[in-house]
């Protein structure tokens, strides 16, 4: 199979389900920001070193992939068999903040993303996912987006600023307060 089929060199492309719309589109501007987190995800993940981060992470680039099948998905093609999109992720992360949060002393002021290269990426995953949110939240405002993705997105924020002055501080990075 080839890589390439010459069907988008004018700016459009298909859904799944074979319906075909212009690259500019909201929907793939969703599922397209949700693909570059998670290849910048995986740039994390290549950074991380702590076994159960590695673990969490890479189930969150599976539901991030199945996010980006739901959304690549023409919603107007109701014999498609698309893959369920559970909310089970959502407390895993959600326990995965508090166990790290107890960890770190308290934020008494914002900080600015920088410190360590790790730290710095997973700012970067962090503000990559709120964008993703974002388009997401636009795209079900005209069509309908499963409301778990986009709770997903926001809870996997959360987590990845977490993570982020997790990592900061296991790197002995100094976190930088944000001076106004």
């Amino acid at each position: 199979m080839k890589i390439y089929t010459k069907t988008g060199d004018k700016g459009s492309t298909s859904l799944w389900g074979g319906k075909r719309i212009s690259k500019g589109e909201l929907r793939i501007e969703a599922y397209g920001t949700i693909d570059e987190l998670n290849a910048h995800l995986g740039l994390v993940l290549d950074l991380e070193t702590e076994k159960p981060i590695k673990e969490l992470l890479i189930s969150v680039q599976n539901t991030l992939f199945l996010c980006g099948s739901l959304l690549a998905a023409d919603p107007e093609n109701q014999k498609l068999a698309l893959p369920p999109f559970s909310d089970e992720l959502i407390p895993t992360l959600e326990k995965a903040i508090d166990e790290l949060d107890k960890q770190l002393e308290p934020m008494t002021a914002f900080i600015l993303p920088s410190g360590h290269p790790t730290v710095s990426h997973t700012h970067i995953a962090r503000t990559i996912c709120r964008r993703a949110e974002r388009r997401c939240v636009a795209l079900s405002e005209i069509e309908l987006v499963n409301p778990l993705i986009i709770q997903f997105l926001n809870r996997l924020s959360d987590y990845l600023f977490t993570l982020a002055r997790y990592q900061g501080k296991r790197l002995n990075a100094t976190e930088i307060p944000w001076n106004p």
